[in-house]
């Protein structure tokens, strides 16, 4: 055995970490847990030579993965759902060894996930998250190895089709949902808001004809202003959250009336109707950003071509509009 008690209650640490005709290494120590961590800690660092190579880290996939969660996981503001994304992957991989992680490895897990039905966006997202544990626990000094998800690149993924509501559809479902739900929609289509940024809105974020947001999905504030009956219509309290819905049943109700949205676009399509009528209507595209609070206008040009000016100058200025104009052009 590698440790060993004492019989004065300490624990040795007694190993070869270069195999049997390898450097031994001993050590003693006050307590069980002290032994495992130095046993682990010369397994991964006995030596600094890069030519030389280093003994295969046997740790689980779920131990770096609680690593992770004392170093970084715990501290940030989505930690909760990356360590729930990689807890699934691991369970996925079934809990590999940190060795197992290679480029084959990872690869097949990859095709695995593509060949079940999962998108290629959510592909990048597990392995996104793994990369990142990665990069946390070789900052941290707990891996000594390059990120074995490094050498994976991304998976193109393609642009889904956006769905929006007609002036009819948002009209109908208008009159299908009621109380609070109503609220919501109304909301959302008046202001491009995502449906969890309205669902959970306070009282105290709307401030005269203007609702601020301070927690978003990019983490910038942004403030969108209101017209005066729609905070009529929303604002039913002087303080705390505005609304109790529930999210299953609303999707319900948009999938009923529109069967064929796009898988993903559920409520979210409220924000694309929006963004689509607010384009069709004249609005400008900076503008939009600034709304919807895109980081990155590329984001937001997805809408552009909903504008009644998009490309109209192709009309004007192709080689051929003059002779289309032309009262003695006749079509063959």
């Amino acid at each position: 055995m590698s440790i060993k008690k004492l019989e004065d209650g300490r624990y040795q640490v007694d190993i070869r970490p270069r195999g049997i005709y390898g450097k031994r290494v001993r050590k003693i120590l006050k307590t069980k847990t002290e032994a495992q961590a130095y046993e682990k800690y010369v397994l991964i660092n006995h030596h600094t030579k890069e030519w030389l190579d280093k003994p295969a880290d046997k740790r689980l996939l779920s131990e770096l993965i609680d690593l992770w969660w004392v170093y970084d996981g715990r501290n940030q503001k989505f930690g909760e759902t990356y360590c729930g994304r990689l807890r699934k992957v691991c369970r996925e991989m079934e809990d590999p060894k940190a060795y197992e992680l290679t480029r084959k490895f990872l690869l097949e897990y990859r095709s695995r996930k593509l060949n079940a039905g999962l998108l290629a966006s959510s592909v990048n997202r597990d392995l996104f998250v793994l990369s990142a544990m990665f990069t946390v626990l070789i900052e941290a000094e707990e891996f000594h190895n390059e990120n074995p998800v490094r050498a994976i690149r991304k998976l193109t993924v393609r642009s889904s089709e956006m769905s929006f509501l007609s002036e009819d559809e948002i009209d109908e479902l208008l009159r299908k949902t009621s109380g609070d739900e109503w609220r919501v929609a109304v909301l959302c289509l008046a202001t491009g808001m995502r449906w969890n940024e309205a669902a959970t809105l306070r009282a105290e974020q709307i401030i005269g004809n203007r609702v601020t947001m301070a927690v978003t999905k990019n983490g910038r504030s942004r403030a969108i202003p209101l017209a005066p009956k729609v905070v009529e219509m929303v604002k039913t309290k002087k303080s705390g959250p505005l609304f109790k819905v529930d999210y299953l049943q609303f999707r319900q109700t948009l999938k009923e009336l529109k069967p064929d949205l796009p898988k993903g676009q559920a409520t979210h399509v409220l924000r694309h109707t929006f963004a689509t009528h607010f384009m069709m209507n004249g609005g400008n595209i900076i503008t939009l950003q600034r709304i919807l609070g895109h980081s990155n206008i590329q984001q937001t040009m997805v809408y552009a071509h909903f504008s009644p000016d998009f490309l109209q100058d192709a009309v004007s200025y192709n080689p051929i509009a003059e002779t289309v104009h032309n009262l003695s052009f006749v079509a063959k």
